[in-house]
């Protein structure tokens, strides 16, 4: 192992130069501002969290969590994710609160990668959860609020895919009684390896009419009235009832004005195993990768002891500022120069100017000489012949 260079970061980590951190902020402004409008409320969590709390809670494998010890013995963990920390929130420090509770965050999560992988380490994120409620209301609304806050970014028109992680399940189980192959199944749906996907199916010992509705129920991009055809399908009620909420969903969204863009896509699962229902992602037009992810999780909180429902998203600042047109504005800069012997009368131009609202940035001048390099708009010379004088 090499000793890495004075400039290098740590493999997934990346710096945030002024202007990429200026849209990173303007970003999250325009995000935070759709949360509080929809009754949202902040909190934040802490970045180190015990690994046997919180750590073994999160859905993130062992192998791509960052852990260390603190002086007591204890493995820490570098939060991974910012559901099951603020799970932990709420089961303690807000038990009492009356529900649900509607809580918003900005902040980053922290996830190994492969060398190979190329991906980012640190990841931003921005998200709400929605805790305490287990109708297909409160699903709609963070699926209706996921939609504002790309809005917000001017990602005019998103694209949402909505799934149902439990009635996917439920619909594989009627007809494969082996759970390594359902396992295997999710497991290419995830990756999104449908190729993979169909050539597990075509191993398995099924009947042709139970592997031609399997690849039914899993193509993307359904229209409402095929989706909805395939509830006859149903074999059991636990699936029926799983099509009747997603169906409830539907309504609701349609009755939000928010259909228009979303597509039903049954085949997807997400990439954390602690969704339990609605699932959905939200893409830009024309861009492959997810800006958003979420849905229904009813079962985490109990790892914390308590039965509480919940639901909620992740939007994905990192790939949001790459999709979103948004550029900040940037306010008129002002490089005040003075002779040293004129810094009082310089100090009190400066305050006078901020109080009305500009930038000022104050330089002596060296030798009589104002500099020309300097990253401003405009200047101003504070010196003995003339006094004040704009350049």
């Amino acid at each position: 192992m090499t000793k890495p260079q004075i400039f290098e970061k740590p493999m997934g980590f990346r710096d945030f130069p002024y202007l990429l951190a200026e849209k990173k902020r303007l970003v999250e402004d325009r995000v935070r501002q759709q949360f509080v409008k929809w009754g949202y409320r902040e909190v934040y969590t802490p970045t180190l969290e015990f690994f046997d709390t919180v750590g073994q809670a999160s859905e993130i494998p062992d192998s791509r969590m960052f852990k260390l010890m603190d002086r007591d013995g204890n493995i820490l963990v570098l939060r991974p994710d910012q559901t099951a920390p603020i799970a932990r929130l709420v089961t303690s420090v807000l038990k009492r609160e009356p529900l649900p509770l509607r809580l918003f965050y900005h902040g980053n999560v922290f996830r190994a990668q492969e060398k190979e992988a190329g991906r980012s380490s640190e990841l931003f994120q921005s998200g709400v959860e929605l805790v305490g409620q287990s109708c297909p209301e409160a699903d709609t609304e963070v699926i209706a609020l996921s939609i504002e806050a790309l809005r917000a970014c001017e990602i005019h028109f998103p694209i949402i895919a909505l799934s149902h992680v439990g009635l996917l399940e439920g619909f594989l189980r009627e007809r494969i009684d082996h759970k390594a192959a359902i396992s295997k199944l999710k497991q290419t749906l995830g990756l999104r390896d449908l190729v993979a996907f169909r050539q597990i199916l075509a191993c398995l010992d099924l009947s042709s009419a139970d592997r031609q509705e399997i690849l039914a129920i899993t193509r993307s991009g359904l229209e409402h009235d095929q989706w909805k055809s395939l509830m006859k399908l149903a074999r059991t009620e636990p699936v029926h009832d799983a099509f009747v909420y997603l169906e409830r969903v539907w309504n609701n969204l349609e009755a939000s004005g928010c259909t228009q863009l979303v597509k039903v896509d049954l085949s997807l699962v997400g990439s954390l195993d602690y969704y339990t229902g609605v699932y959905f992602e939200g893409y830009a037009d024309g861009q492959g990768f997810p800006l958003v992810s979420g849905g229904r999780y009813d079962q985490l909180y109990q790892e914390f002891g308590v039965d509480l429902p919940a639901t909620g998203f992740a939007l994905k600042t990192d790939r949001l500022l790459e999709a979103s047109p948004l550029k900040p504005e940037f306010p008129v800069r002002l490089a005040l120069f003075y002779e040293p012997h004129l810094q009082k009368k310089a100090w009190k131009k400066a305050k006078s100017l901020r109080d009305d609202g500009w930038i000022v940035i104050m330089q002596p001048m060296e030798e009589g000489q104002i500099r020309k390099d300097l990253p401003v708009d405009d200047v101003l010379v504070i010196a003995d012949e003339g006094g004040t004088s704009l350049c």
